[in-house]
Parts: structure tokens; sequence; C-alpha cells
């Protein structure tokens, strides 16, 4: 961080905090309309460790979001138990932080006005205080240059930097990240792919990605969680033992991934078959 001398109250705020573990147990949900009742999630288990990072993938419709909300505290399952260091998720908490496929800024607010926002929520720091943390945050993501900016006139892939360094900026112990990278040219994916690692390793978070794109997944993820259809469970695991940075185009990874796709047909091809 270059921004001189920091207070006490600044060096504590970014100061690295323990990551969390999740224990998500026999989770069920289901939605109901006038057309009936969908079950979403079916006794749904999983643990994952501190600062791991977990990529969940599957069709859509398969529960994946639903799960993510689940563990946020948005939404609360039919039957089973989701807990975070041991405590039940019951409500959302700043402790755990959603990311989502739309950037969802606030267009009122510039960019280093959006980064700010969340961190109203934090009594102990003083309005200098308050900047020297997005500022770090924005430096973090790249986009020093561009505290001032509007929100319209920034690309895509600024955008969900900006909402990236806004979700990082409370210091939460789980970032949840919701297929945040599907609106994206390819090209700019893989640029955040690189700093969400970099990001990562730096700041020590646990995370959870949601996505339908399986090279994304393993280009990401400590682990590849295979999602069925229609209801979802866990159908498969898969650990990516790459080092990083990881290389989208390398033929290590097209192997992982072409294995995690083999396996996704073979179950949307299952499920087809029984449902005749």
């Amino acid at each position: 961080m270059r921004f001189g001398h920091k207070t006490g109250s600044v060096t504590e705020e970014l100061a690295l905090v323990s990551p969390s573990k999740l224990a998500i147990d026999k989770v069920s949900k289901s939605f109901h309309s006038r057309a009936g009742t969908v079950l979403a999630l079916d006794r749904v288990s999983l643990n994952v460790a501190e600062a791991e990072f977990v990529c969940i993938v599957g069709a859509s419709g398969c529960g994946k979001s639903t799960l993510l909300n689940i563990i946020a505290g948005l939404e609360k399952p039919d039957s089973g138990t989701v807990l975070a260091d041991g405590k039940p998720v019951t409500a959302p908490g700043r402790e755990r932080l959603v990311m989502f496929q739309e950037p969802a800024l606030f267009p009122w607010l510039d960019v280093l006005g959006n980064v700010l926002f969340p961190l109203k929520l934090k009594p102990n720091l003083t309005k200098k205080d308050r900047r020297d943390v997005a500022k770090y945050y924005l430096e973090l993501v790249e986009l020093t240059r561009f505290e001032r900016a509007n929100i319209h006139e920034l690309s895509g892939g600024m955008k969900q930097r900006v909402a990236l360094a806004r979700a990082l900026a409370p210091n939460p112990r789980v970032l949840l990240m919701d297929e945040p990278f599907a609106a994206l040219d390819a090209l700019t994916r893989e640029q955040l792919y690189g700093d969400l690692q970099r990001i990562w390793k730096s700041r020590r978070k646990t995370i959870v990605f949601v996505t339908h794109n399986v090279r994304e997944a393993v280009c990401l993820g400590d682990r590849v969680l295979l999602f069925s259809p229609h209801p979802g469970r866990v159908q498969e695991e898969f650990i990516i033992e790459l080092p990083r940075p990881r290389d989208l185009n390398s033929v290590e990874l097209a192997t992982y991934a072409s294995r995690i796709t083999h396996a996704l047909k073979s179950g949307a091809q299952s499920e087809a078959a029984t449902a005749k």
C-alpha cells in the first residue's frame, strides 16, 4: 500500500484474517409454484477447508446458485445444516460476501465511492481510514488510475474489478462468487483469472466459485465439484493438481477439463435416460 503512514485502525483492517472453513451437511431445498414443486438440492454434503478455492460446476438449473445463496445466508434450506467455523449460518453476515454475475454497482457513485460504500458499516474507521482501505483494494485490482471514473465509463471487465474490490473491502473470511465472469469476453475473462488467483494467494480467502464453464473451474479451483442435474447433488469430485498461476490454454489444464466435461455429459445422458 503506497499511502504513507497508516493508522492502527487501517493496519488492523488490512490484516489477513483467518479464512473460514465450511461444512454443508445433507442440505435440501425445494421451490414451490403453481406448476408444482421443484427439488433444487437433494441432501448435498461437502466440506471446504480454510483458504481453499472450490469451484462448483453443473448444467443450468442444477442448484449451484441456490447452494451459494444458502451458504451466504440469503436463503434457508428445507433440511440440513451449513456451518461456518462450526457455527450455524442462519442469516447474511459480513464474514461471507457474495459477488454476482452482474456487478450491481451504484451508478451515482464513482469507482472509489462504490468501494467505500460497504466500509461505512465499519464504525471503528475514520473517513480517512476508509479512503485508505478503499484505495488499497483499488490498487490490488489495478484500478488506482480510475478511482474518480464514473461507472458508465468503465468496460465490463473493469466493472467486475470494482465489484471484486468492493467485496474484498470489508475483509470477509469467505468470498462466494456466482458466475462473475460469465458475461465477459474471452480475453477479459482470462486476464481476470490471473488477477483472481493473485488476489486469492495474497489475501488468503476461502472461495466458493459457481460456474458452468469447465475450463474456468479447472483454471481457478483447488477442487472442482460436479453437480448432477435436477436435483442438484455432488456427482463427482476432481482434485486439480496443477501449479499456479495456471495457463488456461495448457495441455495439462485441457486434460482435466476433458475429464470433467466427459463426466458432465455422462450425467446429463443418464438423467435424460431416466426421464424417458
